[in-house]
């Protein structure tokens, strides 16, 4: 078990996908993503969500992503953040997204 204080060391934000393209290198099919995290600015993404989502359908969509992991070098790329999503039975991966459109940079609590 993890205890109250290590759960609030995890930062958990919004932010807009503004740009997405095929990350080449990834040893598995992965997208590169550019997103907008308001007052925190904009940070690099890998995600693996190739199976159910097309980059045109990525571009302006809010996602929810921890922000505070150190820089992650995969391949040639530095990812700044993680994206969250839940795993499906066939393992693919579907975003986690707020309800309605919130400002870029709020806490998830």
């Amino acid at each position: 078990m993890i205890t109250w204080e290590d759960f609030e060391k995890v930062d958990i934000r919004v932010g807009t996908i503004l740009g997405a393209s095929n990350f080449e290198g990834a040893r598995k099919p992965a997208y590169q993503l550019q997103i907008d995290f308001g007052p925190l600015g904009i940070k690099k993404s890998s995600a693996q969500i190739t199976r159910i989502y097309a980059i045109e359908d990525l571009i302006g969509k809010q996602v929810i992503a921890v922000v505070n992991f150190p820089p992650k070098q995969i391949a040639n790329f530095f990812s700044e953040c993680l994206v969250l999503g839940v795993v499906g039975t066939d393992q693919s991966v579907i975003l986690l997204e707020p309800e309605r459109k919130v400002d870029n940079g709020l806490r998830i609590a």
